[in-house]
């Protein structure tokens, strides 16, 4: 009898050992695949899963003109990360930190940091964790990202101490800037622009496990969860702006396309709702996923640098 017992643990042993190995074997792939840059023709080009979210018609927008200059930073975990700073005719006191979105870099912020260079606002616009030349194997979905922001924001008040910070983020980037809105060590911060982020990369991710490979989320979801710490260390679950939204106490704009199918405006009403701070919204009809300003661009700027001028003198 004890041998059969002993024999029938050996094989449990064995079952698990070999349920762990398959659960991690599935996670790594899903990992690499949703945030591991580099392939084995580029070792700085986005994560493959890129190719089936992004839109194969978006273009890098024109290079800026004018005075700028590279600005240099190392993070907490000692990467090196890369900005640029953009100086507009006759600079004030306002600072905008352009985010960008999901694999990619600081260029597609250009036409934004247009528009703020034209009202007289100083810019910067990071590469984020693991994108353009910014160091980083692993994009970390906003985590490691908001914390990258806090640092581009002392460094702009080291130089610029009577700087007033609006951060504007896009896609990822939104919800990056909600993160770093959310912390209290991001100094100078009076105004946040959230331009079609999520609620939580983990529920955003799940969706698109069934759009894309017809997979339910559990147990994949989380194998995912457990292996991204483990590679990245952060979990996806971590990268979850709704979980802190309501720590932000400066004025959040959202902003949302309402024919976008990658995140719902649902999460847009969700993350409103939960923000404790003034806030307001608008949605622009017939915009995909990051599209609002492109689709209707007057009145994206109208609604953007009205709500700013609220906060001007605070």
């Amino acid at each position: 009898m004890n041998k059969r017992v002993r024999h029938l643990g050996i094989v449990l042993l064995m079952v698990a050992a070999a349920l762990l190995m398959a659960g991690y074997a599935i996670g790594a792939y899903f990992v690499d695949f949703a945030l591991k840059r580099g392939n084995d023709t580029d070792p700085l080009a986005p994560p493959a899963a890129c190719v089936n979210i992004h839109d194969k018609g978006r273009t890098v927008p024109p290079e800026l003109t004018g005075v700028k200059e590279n600005w240099e930073a190392v993070s907490s975990d000692g990467r090196h990360l890369v900005a640029t700073h953009y100086m507009p005719t006759n600079p004030g006191k306002r600072w905008a930190i352009l985010v960008h979105g999901y694999g990619r870099d600081q260029r597609y912020a250009n036409n934004y940091a247009k528009a703020y260079l034209a009202h007289g606002y100083q810019v910067l616009t990071p590469d984020l964790c693991a994108s353009g030349e910014s160091e980083g194997q692993y994009i970390t979905m906003g985590v490691k990202e908001s914390q990258e922001i806090v640092v581009w924001a002392k460094q702009i008040k080291e130089k610029y101490p009577d700087a007033q910070i609006v951060l504007h983020g896009v896609s990822m980037g939104a919800a990056t800037v909600l993160m770093a809105a959310a912390r209290d060590d991001l100094p100078g911060l009076v105004a946040v622009i959230e331009d079609c982020g999520y609620t939580s990369a983990y529920k955003m991710f799940s969706n698109q496990l069934g759009v894309i490979f017809g997979l339910p989320e559990f147990p994949i979801m989380n194998c995912v969860d457990v292996v991204s710490g483990i590679k990245t260390g952060v979990k996806v679950s971590d990268a979850a702006p709704v979980e802190v939204v309501s720590k932000i106490k400066v004025p959040v704009l959202f902003i949302h396309g309402e024919a976008d199918r990658l995140i719902p405006p649902a999460m847009m009403e969700e993350l409103y709702t939960k923000c404790e701070a003034p806030a307001a919204k608008f949605t622009v009809a017939g915009a995909g996923h990051a599209d609002s300003m492109k689709i209707d661009p007057d009145r994206y700027w109208s609604e953007v640098f009205g709500f700013l001028a609220k906060t001007e003198g605070n």
